[in-house]
């Protein structure tokens, strides 16, 4: 099978040509994104392989339609960027990695907390520069605090437990509590309860039309003064306008993201030659109490073994049977 694989970087095809040594598919690289400009790339392939940013909405789907692409593989989780009920009637698969190293998102959202709270980007500047003092770099202990944490999935999960061993009371909300959570003493609440009651929010939840600006100016209104919140989910589950705003009133204490809701214009990308040109983001960028890394929670060698293994593994699936476990339809989304 002939496999148009779309944003690739070099790191890319080293993972996925490692795991093709098992599956022998005639795999083409092409660094662009996957956009109604570049579906054209996809003439004379049976299947491409997308990343989060390459977009697939009605007019691109039915452009790969017409080229006799019938899958669409996902090397990620989210799916938010396919219009799953275009696809199904064009009769395109599209399947996804749902779970290939929970444990480097929520390792990185430590990361983020930490650094945040203790003002490590801050303190790392200043000692190069022979400043070695504490003033302004004053954090608090996370043993004791409050960590309201959006969706317990398996990255919300692996969060939990690794807070838990910090002292943490962890407060979940998620329209399908896990018993796994609850077995490690994480409590279950809504979202105006967690809100107001924790020190420290996580966000992992997909982008539905649902989470869409789960944080908005009426759910920041609800938090504590000073909170800490964390968004290594997907962008747009965060008002970016609302946050800025939260910012400078001081309601937000520290911000680290991992996604932004305009992202695709920038992550993934080197810009350092280049004047950024998206507004909010470069407001972001002032603020010497928000941290923002692009996109890179999930990159870990582990991470990227078991999505070019999952990836190809769900491409022999659908070869073999015309259906794959990893199938993602909208009907199976909203159940």
């Amino acid at each position: 099978m002939r496999i148009a694989v779309f944003s690739t970087k070099s790191y890319d095809r080293e993972f996925l040509q490692a795991a093709n040594s098992s599956y022998g598919y005639d795999l083409v690289f092409f660094e662009p994104h996957l956009t109604r400009e570049t579906c054209g790339l996809a003439s004379g392939f049976e299947a491409v392989c997308v990343f989060v940013n390459d977009l697939l909405d009605t007019d691109v789907l039915k452009a790969l339609s017409e080229y006799g692409i019938r899958l669409v593989a996902l090397r990620c989780a989210g799916f938010n960027n396919v219009d799953l009920v275009s696809a199904a009637e064009l009769g395109i698969t599209v399947v996804r990695v749902p779970a290939y190293s929970p444990q480097a998102v929520a390792e990185h959202t430590v990361a983020l907390m930490l650094s945040l709270n203790r003002k490590l980007h801050r303190a790392y500047a200043r000692v190069r520069e022979g400043n070695f003092s504490l003033e302004g770099l004053l954090g608090f202990n996370l043993a004791g605090k409050n960590v309201g944490i959006i969706g317990t999935g398996k990255i919300g999960t692996a969060l939990a437990k690794i807070i838990t061993g910090f002292g943490c009371n962890v407060l979940a909300f998620d329209p399908y509590p896990n018993p796994e959570c609850k077995a490690m003493g994480v409590s279950y609440t809504d979202p105006s309860t967690l809100f107001k009651e924790s020190d420290i929010i996580s966000l992992h939840c997909p982008l539905t039309p649902e989470t869409h600006h789960f944080i908005n100016s009426n759910a920041l209104k609800k938090m504590k003064t000073g909170v800490l919140i964390i968004n290594t989910s997907r962008g747009a589950v965060v008002d970016t306008k609302a946050v800025i705003s939260a910012l400078k009133s001081g309601k937000i204490g520290y911000l680290g993201l991992d996604v932004y809701e305009e992202e695709e214009e920038l992550f993934f990308e080197d810009l350092s030659n280049e004047v950024i040109q998206d507004d909010l983001f470069a407001r972001l960028l002032t603020f010497p109490n928000v941290l923002i890394t692009g996109h890179q929670a999930f990159f870990t060698r582990e991470a990227l073994e078991a999505i070019a293994e999952t990836t190809l593994s769900n491409i022999t699936d659908f070869e073999k049977s015309g259906s794959c476990v990893n199938q993602i339809t909208a009907d199976r989304i909203k159940k």
